[in-house]
C-alpha cells in the first residue's frame, strides 16, 4: 500500500496509558508528511524530467538514424557520381581516341596523297627536262645547221669575191 502525505497526516494512533505524547507524535507525523510530500513532489518532478529526457533521447535517436540514413544515401550518391564520372571520363577518352584515330588516318591519307603528288611532280619534271633537252638539242642542231650553212655561204661568198676579184 502506498502512503500519501494526507494518509500520514490523518493517521491516528490509539492512546494508551503511558503512551506517546500526542503533540509530539502529531508534530512528527506533520514533519514526515511534509518531507514525504516534498519527496513525492520531487519524485513527480524527476519522473516528468525522466519522461522529457526519454522523449528527447528518442528524438535524438531518431535524428541519429535519419543522419545515418542520410549519410548512407550521400555515400551511395557520391559513389554513383564517382562511377558516372568515371564512365563519362571513359567515354570522353574513347571519343578522343576515335577522333585521334580518324585524324591520324586522315593525316596518313594526306601524306600518301602528298607522296603520290610528289612522285607525279618528279615524273612531270623528268618529262619536262627530257622535252627541254629535246628542244635544246633540236635548236642546237638547227643552230649547227644554220652555222654550217652560214659557213658554206661565207665560203661561197669568199669564192665569189675571189672570182669577182679575179675578173
Amino acid at each position: 500500500m502506498k502512503f500519501t502525505p494526507l494518509d500520514i497526516q490523518q493517521q491516528q494512533f490509539k492512546i494508551r496509558f503511558r503512551g506517546f505524547d500526542v503533540r509530539e507524535v502529531d508534530a512528527f507525523l506533520e514533519q514526515i508528511a511534509d518531507d514525504f510530500e516534498s519527496l513525492l513532489s520531487n519524485n513527480v518532478s524527476l519522473q516528468d524530467e525522466i519522461s522529457r529526457l526519454k522523449l528527447e533521447n528518442q528524438g535524438y535517436r531518431q535524428r541519429e538514424e535519419t543522419f545515418k540514413r542520410a549519410m548512407l544515401n550521400s555515400q551511395k550518391v557520391l559513389e554513383q557520381m564517382k562511377k558516372n564520372a568515371e564512365k563519362s571520363a571513359e567515354l570522353i577518352v574513347a571519343d578522343a581516341e576515335v577522333k585521334a584515330e580518324k585524324l591520324l588516318n586522315r593525316a596518313h591519307n594526306r601524306l600518301s596523297q602528298l607522296h603520290e603528288d610528289i612522285a607525279e611532280l618528279k615524273r612531270q619534271r623528268i618529262q619536262i627536262e627530257i622535252q627541254v633537252r629535246s628542244i635544246l638539242e633540236n635548236h642546237t642542231k638547227l643552230l649547227d645547221l644554220g652555222q654550217e650553212e652560214t659557213e658554206v655561204r661565207d665560203e661561197e661568198d669568199a669564192k665569189l669575191k675571189v672570182l669577182k676579184q679575179s675578173k
